[in-house]
């Protein structure tokens, strides 16, 4: 069976693609699985620090598949056995994920790209959340996440018109973080990877990135005081020595790989 997506792993990256670029990587139950599979694998591996997700030829992810789609508005079902982890898995993930947006990005694709921690798109890269066009709903947790990126109107127009957007007035609405030429996305996206991989803490990241998420449904004071608590925490890891150390020492900082033993105590 060939493989929807691929991996690549170089300095402390890994590269994860979306591999059906002939259906402009059209989301599948085969791609739900190898993803989050992959995903899981990258959280695992002690030579993984940071994770970039992009999409083989000119599309990043186009949404589900339209075989799918028919199938299902037809009362038949998907083929292909159906993956329990839902599509916000990749905020479950210990480690920095981010989407390389390099082309199409639509409906159930740009589910999976907003479920990245952060986002790189080409200057010309589209994107639609489709789904009224569709006679569908915000799905997968898109509702509830799109207006903190954006805002409620921004997002309800994005939702109720489905129109299409480019990737520099996705970046000027705060969709996407950065917008460059689409040649440039990728190596960028890498480049940034890698420097989180050389200079930050893996324990520090896998941490604040579950203390995000977790804030965005929690009272200020009860984030204030889960703050206090692990900065307490962190002034007895031997990242916090090393990270001083370091700096005196004008050198890169040698951390330690997540450890079992840390997702375990914190959560991750």
């Amino acid at each position: 069976m060939t493989d929807v997506v691929l991996r690549e792993i170089d300095q402390g990256v890994a590269l994860l693609t979306l591999n059906r670029p002939d259906r402009l990587n059209a989301w599948t139950n085969e791609m739900h699985r190898q993803y989050f599979d992959l995903l899981d694998d990258c959280a695992a591996r002690d030579d993984v620090r940071a994770i970039v997700v992009t999409g083989a030829g000119k599309g990043f992810c186009a949404g589900a598949d339209m075989g799918d789609l028919q199938a299902l508005g037809g009362g038949g079902e998907v083929e292909g056995e159906f993956d329990q982890r839902p599509h916000t898995y990749a905020r479950t993930i210990p480690k920095p994920v981010i989407a390389a947006v390099n082309g199409a990005c639509a409906g159930l694709g740009l589910v999976h790209a907003l479920m990245c921690d952060l986002r790189f798109a080409a200057n010309e890269a589209k994107f639609t959340t489709a789904f009224a066009r569709r006679g569908l709903v915000a799905e997968h947790g898109i509702s509830w996440l799109l207006p903190r990126l954006v805002g409620p109107s921004r997002a309800l127009d994005l939702l109720l018109s489905a129109r299409v957007i480019l990737g520099d007035e996705a970046a000027s609405m705060g969709l996407v973080d950065r917008a460059m030429p689409r040649e440039r996305v990728v190596d960028e996206a890498l480049a940034y990877a890698r420097e989180l991989a050389t200079h930050s803490s893996p324990t520090s990241m896998a941490v604040m990135k579950r203390q995000v998420w977790a804030a965005l449904e929690q009272p200020a004071e009860v984030a204030l005081d889960e703050a206090n608590t692990l900065m307490l925490e962190s002034f007895g890891r031997p990242d916090f020595a090393e990270g001083v150390q370091s700096f005196v020492e004008r050198r890169p900082p040698d951390f330690a790989p997540v450890s079992a033993a840390n997702v375990r105590q914190y959560g991750l």
